[in-house]
């Protein structure tokens, strides 16, 4: 086991390793392809201050305004149209709207350029279930109200395999080659994992929920938030390095950290939140597109169109008297708008909404973690020893996530062409160190660690990659750090009340659809009750 443990560790390292060289020090086959990201010089013109105020004296008048166009901001606008509520207008920094949901596309497959599935719903998640209805995922419902989801909306077989000690085999956990000690502590923690699962706190909510806000907050619960989750697994004795390299993985796929930097909540709330709600056996698979949520995204654009203004960033926000005032860019006019409002939903990341709207105040335990996200484009599909392709490939050799094959839920037959989009999370170095790093690197030198990972994967795909094109995050996800749960920066942001609000999965500290979704509508929520419009609420 020592061996094959030393295996793993050098193959991770050896990314890493390429991923902290200075640039120039990698070289790559010449790969066509595109290195971009969310717009750099928009964002960092906003975090700079360096626009022109308002210079006429007209002025915009609506409602509400929302600022910010990613899930949250998208669900806000949603949430307010099925209310009977249309003065509203949606303000964006970028040419399309999304976030880190949005997608691309080229002559072979749609593909995601961040997030890329939605488990199915728990049941608490009401908002989320009636619009995943509205949007025609679901066919019907059993005898108990459980939804029939679209079978073609779900994860076609064969959903995950894991390449181990030179094998690919079904599912992300070693199937093989574990000491006796190893598979004890596997089912062990499996074990605990349920129970925490059926848990209900002291107050009668579920211990852990999601979205997160219906969550228990029994003390002894919350109290999991004052540790690492590194710090809770050495307590409880787990050191079996499988299960502490799957632990990883887990963690860094789904907040883009270490063990160490999320708390014991968060790693715990990965493993015993999800409870998915549906009938004939649907609640544990997932909702998934080649696009990725491109598809949610885009459907969300168009329930809400005619609302959205592009290419629009605010610049500055702030109470004034009963209503808010918004400045913008209007980046086709190259000028700046005044906008008045009855309300304001700061629909963004928490370092975003303090910089225009300075009266939040600091909040340095809102961190956020790097990702770069590469589709590669193939004229054959992978393959290797073992069980077949799967949507999701993750090796226990690489320091990067694996990737997704775009076309498996619409050609899961054939040998391609096909889109492979692979993820690596920059979570061994400082998140200023990685954003730093995404900037310095070149289009060809990221290519070659992304080749060099795939054919460390699939040596069969030498000669097969066609194209590769780099997606750079630099704040793609909110880091659960410990005791990010009652920060009070974070119960600040929760509580603020208007004309001011604000809507984002920051406020929740997992980066989810689910919680962006949860945050936008409970901001629209909290709007329409302060203007009196008279709804039925979906929380």
């Amino acid at each position: 086991m020592k061996a094959d443990r030393r295996g793993v560790l050098a193959g991770g390292s050896a990314l890493a390793a390429a991923a902290l060289l200075p640039p120039g020090c990698a070289s790559s086959p010449p790969f066509p392809g595109a290195l971009s990201g969310p717009d750099m010089a928009r964002g960092h013109r906003l975090r700079d201050g360096r626009f022109p105020a308002p210079d006429g004296p007209a002025e915009e008048r609506v409602g509400i305004a929302i600022a910010g166009g990613g899930i949250a901001g998208l669900a806000a606008g949603w949430r307010l149209l099925e209310a009977g509520f249309t003065d509203w207008v949606l303000y964006e920094l970028e040419d399309e709207a999304g976030g880190n949901a949005r997608s691309g596309r080229n002559a072979v497959s749609a593909y995601p350029l961040g997030a890329h599935y939605l488990p199915v719903p728990n049941r608490e998640a009401r908002a989320l279930h009636q619009m995943l209805d509205q949007f025609g995922m679901v066919t019907g419902r059993d005898a108990a109200g459980a939804p029939r989801f679209d079978p073609t909306q779900l994860c076609a077989d064969l959903e995950e395999r894991l390449l181990w000690r030179g094998k690919w085999q079904e599912g992300l956990y070693p199937a093989a080659g574990l000491s006796a000690d190893d598979q004890r502590q596997r089912d062990r923690f499996f074990a605990e994992m349920a129970h925490f699962r059926t848990l209900t706190g002291a107050d009668g909510r579920p211990a852990f929920a999601s979205p997160m806000a219906y969550s228990s907050r029994d003390p002894a619960l919350i109290a999991l938030d004052r540790q690492s989750f590194a710090a809770w697994l050495a307590q409880q004795g787990y050191t079996s390095p499988p299960l502490l390299a799957h632990l990883r993985y887990a963690s860094r796929d789904d907040y883009g950290s270490e063990l160490d930097a999320i708390s014991a909540w968060a790693g715990l709330h990965y493993f015993a939140a999800r409870r998915g709600w549906a009938a004939d056996g649907q609640g544990d698979s997932e909702l998934t597109w080649p696009e990725g949520n491109g598809r949610l995204a885009a459907l969300l654009r168009n329930s809400v169109k005619g609302h959205i203004r592009t290419a629009s960033p605010v610049f500055a926000a702030r109470a004034d008297g009963a209503g808010a005032v918004l400045d913008r860019w209007d980046q086709q006019a190259g000028r700046a708008i005044r906008t008045r409002a009855d309300l304001a939903v700061l629909a963004m990341p928490h370092f975003v909404a303090r910089r225009i709207a300075p009266a939040l105040g600091a909040a340095p335990a809102f961190s956020y973690s790097p990702w770069v996200v590469a589709n590669v484009t193939v004229n054959r599909l992978p393959r290797g020893p073992g069980v077949p392709l799967a949507w999701d490939n993750v090796s226990a050799g690489s320091e990067s996530l694996g990737y997704v094959v775009a076309t498996h839920q619409t050609s899961s037959a054939g040998n391609g062409p096909s889109v492979l989009t692979w993820y690596l999370p920059l979570s061994r170095e400082t998140p200023k160190a990685a954003r730093e790093l995404l900037q310095s690197r070149s289009l060809s030198e990221w290519q070659g660690i992304v080749r060099n990972d795939l054919l460390t994967m699939n040596p069969d795909l030498d000669g097969a990659i066609d194209r590769i094109d780099l997606w750079r995050w630099g704040h793609a996800m909110i880091r659960p750090t410990p005791g990010f749960l009652n920060d009070p920066a974070r119960r600040a942001a929760q509580s603020l009340k208007p004309p001011l609000l604000l809507a984002h999965s920051d406020l929740s500290g997992l980066s989810l659809f689910e919680e962006a979704h949860y945050r936008g509508v409970a901001a629209a929520e909290a709007a329409l009750r302060a203007l009196g419009h008279s709804f039925t609420s979906l929380l």
